[in-house]
């Protein structure tokens, strides 16, 4: 089979859809022709010179990695580093792809990852995503009901929480008269006909919206399907930012800290002041102390993160201990979430992870 940069696009996106990235990210396809057919993939937190030159080295032709090499527009390409790697990418005939925040606010992304790595259990999103629900209803005949109910749940819709097939249904009589240039597929032509009709009430995300229509208009039995949608403010529980989770036993500050070091190789921890044993811990890949609060709401020991500032340490105020591990280090173990979701799908292509150490910060 011929694999080409939107095969590798499309599993990305199913498992993390563009939708899902914050408004200043820059997540997708950034450099090349999703079309070419690919020799290789490389999967890399940043992508850099480095990285560039080790995927032209393994014969790989597309690069995936987790930052964007840049934010917002550009104008010209010159001198800057993000300059020069697109320069090379383009000469040397190298896709590139950022898979950002999307993969941050998937239940099954970074942040489940970090949660992985630590032996944490329960996990959950910390800070749900709102407004990404719709309400979609619909009115099908009722011999055609189960039919239509299927279909919508086969293109994703229907979920609550971790409820599949999830639907409120209720019969009642429908009344339409077909005019002149319709094709009515039940009664005729200018005569008022009623039909005992289900209304079909399911959740649906709003970046599935296009499929499950698509799949709603080709099992519906009418000409002209009846359906509206409705925007929800809910909190989408899948999706959001940072999770938290349990250790099956908690651990002593000290002990835990010799264990966080190990997993993640870091000489030192920037923290604040421990306050005993650590059984719940939040965490965040990259910067997360916008997402503090929630982590004191939701009972955390820990908030286990990069970024913070002098004075945001401050914040813990005796309530969570903030432990700052470096940027790098909480998502130096995002490459194996693409190398993993892309073998998956195409056992026999080469994807691989890239070796080249991306982190611009040292420790002496």
């Amino acid at each position: 089979m011929k694999i080409t940069g939107k095969h590798i696009a499309e599993v990305l996106e199913q498992w993390a859809p563009l939708a899902l990235q914050e408004n200043y990210d820059n997540s997708g396809w950034l450099v090349g022709n999703p079309q070419t057919e690919l020799t290789g993939v490389l999967c890399t937190l940043d992508c850099t010179e480095e990285v560039l030159e080790e995927a032209k080295a393994k014969g790989c032709n597309l690069v995936v990695a987790h930052h964007p090499i840049w934010f917002g527009g550009k104008k010209r390409l010159g001198s800057h580093y993000t300059d020069r790697v697109i320069t090379k990418a383009i000469q040397w005939g190298i896709g590139l792809y950022a898979c950002h925040t999307n993969a941050d606010a998937v239940e099954t992304g970074v942040n489940a990852k970090i949660l992985e790595k630590l032996g944490l259990k329960n996990g959950r999103i910390l800070s749900p995503k709102y407004e990404n629900l719709q309400q979609l209803t619909t009115f099908v005949p009722v011999q055609h009901a189960d039919e239509v109910r299927q279909a919508l749940f086969d293109a994703g819709a229907g979920w609550v929480g971790n409820y599949s097939h999830a639907s409120f249904n209720m019969e009642g009589v429908g009344t339409f008269k077909g005019e002149e240039g319709s094709s009515p597929t039940i009664g005729s032509i200018g005569h008022l006909v009623r039909v005992q009709e289900v209304k079909i009430e399911v959740l649906i995300p709003k970046w599935k919206q296009r499929e499950i229509l698509a799949a709603l208009h080709r099992v519906h039995p009418y000409e002209e399907v009846a359906y509206f949608l409705t925007s929800l403010q809910n909190a989408h529980q899948q999706t959001g930012m940072g999770m938290i989770g349990e250790l099956d036993e908690a651990m002593g500050w000290e002990e835990w800290m010799k264990e966080v070091k190990k997993v993640f190789n870091v000489p030192v921890v920037r923290h604040t002041q421990p306050l005993g044993s650590v059984r719940t811990i939040a965490v965040c890949g990259g910067s997360g102390s916008f997402l503090l609060g929630d982590a004191v709401g939701a009972g955390a020991d820990v908030f286990l993160t990069a970024d913070f500032k002098y004075h945001e340490f401050f914040e813990a105020d005796g309530k969570i201990v903030i432990a700052d591990i470096g940027h790098y280090e909480t998502e130096q173990f995002t490459s194996e979430i693409f190398c993993d979701l892309i073998q998956e799908k195409f056992p026999n292509f080469a994807v691989l992870k890239s070796t080249t150490r991306t982190n611009p910060v040292n420790y002496s």
